[in-house]
């Protein structure tokens, strides 16, 4: 497709980057980008790595887009890494290149050094070579780029964020990123006036495919900023779209959470004008009915659309989307009886009247697949009846890269009475169907089970975020353990120095206590309460609540305060 489009129409926008989240840079035309990728595909060739995985660490920008594309062309399997700050990360990115079986790191020149410098004499960087794309090169880029990767060729080496084990390689292929874009563009459609804006990251599944591949497969521009431009002032993400008309754009709830909250603080901005918006996907974290209210009240007198919030649902494994809401409608919301979902089934109440209520995930399209089961036996759930979800289809990705046991666990499920139906990919999440609509509830293995009665982990860190105007969005942690004789609830809540200096900590803990008791009738064993920062968090910023257990149990957890609790 980059091919076709450096071809047919070489002076087209792809790609701005919009430096301090503001001042766009040059464009980068699907010409240019196109004779960039093959520069960097000679490179690669004359490397020796055609053929072979490779790590990509970019800070945000187009460099990462143009060596992207460099590697397809190469046939390297690319295997996108944060940019390491710490040594942790270095430890990381280290592990995700020995998982991948490759010794070289690609990068730009400023990162590089900034590495070889920050870094020097660790054991982490032993072997690794960092290679510079952004340097000039003693070589002309290719005239042809070499056999073209066909379908079933591994076009990306997504690596889970997640909490637990080691490091894990989605083998996404270039059919798999083919289906992918189909279908989010038949739920979506861009048309002819369709313009994506975007600060995610582009080393995660969410970023990569929605600002970057299927901008070039419908040969829209898309607009992008570094994450650190939204985080610093979230409504910058709205000032983008307002001035580049922005049609597409996707977050999780808590960038939508964040930018209700900076508006009450700051005000909506003079001049903001949203009606554009046509597609706001929510989605790679649980939606949060309260945020899509408030985010349509907030910026209703701005022309956003309560029908253009879109949550989804998606992972990497599914390449990334699974389920979508169609935009002109809006989000399908049932408020679920506590007692009835804790004994995995839905019972639905009247709006607002005591009820949980859950934000609908939307539907497949295509011939993508949608199955609830019993975790434990595969056996088909109801219609209504909260199960363990599992996905097919053509998006499902090939598995894990050097992982033949845990692909064979993972992606090759069968459902029991109907083995024909798959193989399945088991996502570990939790949630039902209701009108064809699927619904996320949580996931399998964080149910806090009282009882004889299961508690989503999700609620009481909802309940925590509420104690406190201060507290902000993914600032808490629930989970269990179990000392021998008793299971224990523990709730970590991450804050900054407003809420220590302004709240006595006994105090902040009684609180907690009567919030989650209040609405899970949950007694809280123990709150520990750390300083921002500290709340293990995977870089796309959702709470690791397996890591942040077993910081607890090896006691490396480090107070701000003395114990809440």
């Amino acid at each position: 497709m980059l091919r076709l489009r450096g071809r047919a129409q070489p002076d087209r926008t792809a790609f701005v980057f919009l430096t301090a989240g503001e001042q766009p840079g040059t464009p980068l035309t699907y010409g240019r980008l196109d004779e960039a990728a093959r520069e960097r595909a000679a490179v690669l060739r004359a490397a020796r790595l055609a053929d072979r995985p490779v790590l990509l660490a970019y800070p945000a920008g187009l460099e990462f887009v143009k060596t992207l594309f460099g590697c397809m062309y190469a046939r390297s399997a690319a295997a996108p890494v944060q940019v390491p700050s710490r040594a942790r990360g270095l430890e990381r990115l280290r592990g995700i290149a020995d998982d991948a079986g490759t010794t070289t790191v690609l990068t730009c020149k400023e990162v590089r050094d900034d590495l070889l410098a920050r870094f020097a004499g660790s054991p982490h960087l032993d072997g690794l070579t960092l290679l510079a794309t952004d340097e000039p090169q003693p070589l002309a880029p290719d005239p042809e780029p070499g056999p073209a990767p066909t379908p079933a060729d591994t076009a990306l080496l997504q690596y889970t964020s997640g909490s637990t084990g080691g490091p894990k390689g989605v083998m996404v292929t270039h059919a798999n990123f083919v289906h992918n874009v189909l279908e989010t563009e038949a739920l979506w459609p861009t048309g002819p006036d369709g313009v994506f804006v975007s600060w995610l990251p582009h080393f995660h599944d969410m970023g990569m495919l929605f600002n970057i591949v299927l901008p070039v497969w419908t040969g829209r521009p898309s607009h992008v900023m570094a994450p650190e431009a939204f985080i610093r002032r979230p409504l910058r993400w709205l000032e983008a779209l307002s001035r580049y008309r922005g049609t597409h754009s996707a977050a999780p709830s808590f960038a939508y959470e964040t930018c209700v909250r900076d508006a009450a603080r700051h005000g909506v901005p003079a001049g903001l004008d949203l009606s554009s918006w046509r597609v706001a996907v929510n989605g790679a974290e649980p939606v949060r009915h309260q945020v899509v209210e408030d985010f349509g009240r907030a910026f209703a007198a701005a022309g956003f659309a309560p029908r253009a919030m879109c949550p989804a649902y998606g992972l990497a494994e599914n390449t990334l989307k699974a389920t979508g809401t169609p935009p002109g409608r809006e989000p399908t919301v049932v408020w679920a009886d506590p007692e009835a979902l804790r004994e995995d089934t839905l019972r639905v109440r009247a709006p607002h009247s005591g009820g949980r209520p859950l934000v609908g995930s939307g539907v497949p399209v295509l011939d993508a697949r949608v199955r609830v089961v019993d975790p434990a036996t595969g056996r088909p759930r109801a219609d209504r009846e909260v199960g363990e979800i599992w996905l097919g289809g053509p998006s499902v990705a090939a598995g894990y890269y050097r992982k033949a046991a845990a692909t064979a666990e993972v992606f090759g499920a069968r459902v029991a009475g109907d083995e024909a139906a798959g193989p399945f990919l088991r996502t570990g999440d939790l949630g039902f169907l209701h009108d064809g609509e699927l619904f996320v509830t949580g996931r399998v293995k964080d149910v806090i089970i009282r009882k004889g009665r299961n508690f989503y982990p999700q609620d009481i860190e909802l309940a925590v975020e509420r104690t406190d105007a201060l507290l902000r969005p993914n600032c808490a942690a629930a989970f269990s353990v179990d000392d021998g004789t008793s299971e224990r609830l523990v709730v970590v809540v991450e804050a900054d120095g407003r809420v220590l200096h302004a709240t006595d900590p006994q105090e902040f803990g009684r609180r907690i206590r009567e919030a989650v008791h209040d609405g899970q009738r949950l007694h809280v064993d123990d709150v520990v309460v750390v300083r921002r920062g500290s709340l293990p968090k995977t870089s796309s910023g959702k709470v690791q609540r397996r890591a942040c257990r077993t910081r607890y149990l090896r006691g490396t957890l480090s107070p701000a305060v003395g114990r809440a609790s």
